[in-house]
């Protein structure tokens, strides 16, 4: 959901630019600094940001600058000068001398000396702040899209490991199967205790199949395909891949749990940091 996008454009004597930052966010958060005589046109803009960039904390920075040098106040000289003469007589009335400087300050501060030349904002004027602002949604669009395409290969990357960790415990299943029933029988035999075998036999089974990881490991496989499926197909997968992304953790966890074999675990360990760094990237997709 990061990215940056900037755009220019003229309209008659000015120049409009239009600058868009965003960051990562569970919603859309708009903020938008936007010239007054520009705000008839702020609910047309917050709409097509909005509808484009979806989430994200998104920042929007829109300025105008005058190319040509035109006065934008007047100066009423009639008024002017009436109020220099006026302040004149009395300065002369009062026996007071002042030059200038002192009177000068004091009468462009007088009502209706100065005049701002404010001119209502043309339809072109206006469709040209709000063409700005697409084109710089646009910019911000190609650059999330060329980020997030960039984060998703990483991450199927991610994926692809996880499973290779997953297959690599295969080997050490049966191993740990026998090292189990042999601690058993070690520590029933240290304690000299006759013991039924059928029936040893029989709880040492049930106990085994306590710890088998059949069921975690076709589980982590699905999730780990679902996972492919919705990040090559879905446009604004962000959210779902989070929620996939929390499914396999409950996977590894307990395919950890049920381990019971240092090698498994050096394993489920190599797995959980693959998908720590998937679920901190998931963040940035929209």
């Amino acid at each position: 959901m990061t990215g940056f996008g900037k755009s220019e454009v003229h309209s008659g004597n000015k120049k409009i630019t239009v600058e868009i930052r965003s960051l990562n966010s569970k919603q859309l958060d708009l903020a938008i600094r936007i010239p007054p005589i520009y705000r008839e046109a702020e609910y047309e803009i917050r709409n097509m940001i909005a509808k484009t960039l979806q989430r994200g904390k998104v920042e929007v920075f829109i300025s105008v600058e005058t190319t040509e040098t035109v006065p934008t106040a007047q100066i009423n000289r009639d008024l002017f000068k009436a109020y220099v003469q006026q302040l004149n007589d009395a300065m002369e009335f009062a026996g007071l001398k002042a030059g200038a400087d002192a009177i000068v300050p004091t009468v462009v501060k007088m009502p209706n000396v100065v005049t701002s030349d404010t001119q209502a904002v043309s339809e072109e004027e206006s469709a040209a702040v709000v063409e700005a602002t697409a084109q710089a949604v646009k910019a911000l669009d190609a650059f999330r899209t060329q980020e997030g395409a960039t984060l998703i290969a990483d991450m199927l990357k991610r994926i692809d490991r996880i499973e290779e960790y997953k297959n690599m415990v295969i080997p050490f299943e049966k191993a740990r199967t026998e090292t189990i029933r042999n601690r058993i029988r070690e520590n029933i035999a240290s304690i000299g205790v006759e013991v039924d075998n059928n029936r040893l036999e029989q709880e040492m089974i049930f106990y085994i199949e306590k710890l088998d990881i059949t069921e975690e490991k076709v589980r982590l496989t699905n999730h780990c395909k679902y996972f492919r499926e919705v990040a090559a197909s879905e446009e604004g997968a962000g959210r779902k891949l989070g929620f996939i992304a929390q499914e396999l953790g409950r996977e590894i966890n307990t395919l950890g749990s049920k381990a019971n074999d240092s090698d498994i675990q050096i394993l489920v360990v190599k797995m959980k940091d693959e998908l720590e760094k998937i679920k901190e990237q998931v963040l940035n997709i929209l």
